[in-house]
């Protein structure tokens, strides 16, 4: 019995001397959504926001922990290079990067072994083992993209599209011993909308206003593909002035009637829709669409010489 006392207070002795054992590393990390929002994809310019990365690690004191925090292509594919959004089948392209919009491309080493690659972020835990780091995340979608149709537009990132590789020590491009998950998504949404606009409709230098006067002009539609438009012109500003016989106003008060029609046979008023009179309709490409105005100045009296003009409110109504 007094052997297996001795025994038993050397082993409690053992145990009180021992260091601690060092405690393996462990991290967890986020990526904030990132929301484009509403985008006017007839715009040429690409939007650009920012994401957030945050990284949380603990293990032994001071211990500094390598990471490659991993994000892939998304549901929308098609590679790291070229990320889309889908609605549908239709797509949508945008960029994540880490350095700033246009910089270095934030790639993967678990999707592609080739570049794009994560960047590798260094942390030193405190002296209480533990310790975080946090990195931006550049958006950017890109302008021109005026043929895509309006929709809700989204790609989504999980498991490994969206993972941590971490260690102590070597390289997390090469080797990946320990992992975390995120899980974020990107999104964007595409309204219907339309550009207009219009050029002079010039009836140039006239002498006697006894014959017919035809002069043409070009209003161009630009509307999100698959939009159907209505384009209206009111009466203009000539006093007492009607869709039917617009007033261009000289001098004095004094007048010269014209009409804007439709067709080229000058037999379909151009108007607003009220009165009898019709509008121009059509269905947007994302690309601008032409329609020609044509004018003509009848047979009337001829006031007296000057410049005569009248102002038209085109209106597309989408």
């Amino acid at each position: 019995m007094t052997g297996k006392r001795r025994l038993f207070c050397v082993l409690a002795a053992l145990a009180l001397l021992s260091p601690s054992v060092a405690m393996a590393q462990t991290c967890s990390w986020s990526v904030s959504a990132v929301a484009f929002g509403s985008v006017d994809t007839l715009s040429a310019s690409n939007v650009d926001i920012t994401g957030t990365v945050n990284i949380n690690c603990s293990g032994t004191a001071n211990q500094t922990i390598q990471l490659c925090p991993n994000i892939g292509v998304g549901t929308g594919g098609l590679t790291e290079s070229n990320r889309r959004m889908l609605s549908g089948a239709n797509a949508l392209t945008y960029q994540l990067y880490s350095t700033t919009w246009g910089g270095t491309i934030w790639g993967s080493d678990l999707i592609t072994p080739n570049p794009p690659q994560p960047p590798v972020l260094t942390l030193t835990l405190s002296a209480a083992g533990v310790g975080s780091l946090s990195r931006t995340l550049y958006g950017r979608l890109f302008g021109g993209q005026s043929t895509v149709p309006p929709g809700s537009y989204s790609s989504s990132f999980s498991g490994a599209q969206a993972q941590l590789c971490y260690r102590v020590g070597g390289n997390c491009h090469s080797s990946c011993p320990n992992t975390a998950n995120a899980t974020f998504t990107v999104s964007a949404t595409v309204p219907s909308n339309c550009l207009v606009s219009a050029t002079t409709l010039d009836f140039g230098s006239q002498g006697l206003l006894n014959a017919n006067i035809n002069a043409t002009n070009t209003i161009s539609v630009t509307c999100t593909n698959g939009t159907p438009w209505i384009v209206s012109l009111n009466a203009g500003s000539g006093v007492g002035g009607t869709v039917l016989l617009r007033k261009m106003t000289g001098p004095g008060g004094a007048t010269v009637t014209y009409t804007v029609y439709r067709d080229a046979a000058r037999t379909q008023v151009w108007g607003d829709g009220t009165s009898g009179t019709f509008t121009v309709a059509g269905t947007g490409s994302g690309v601008a669409q032409a329609q020609t105005g044509y004018g003509r100045v009848p047979s009337q009296t001829t006031p007296a010489p000057a410049t005569y003009t009248d102002t038209i409110i085109v209106t597309v109504t989408y």
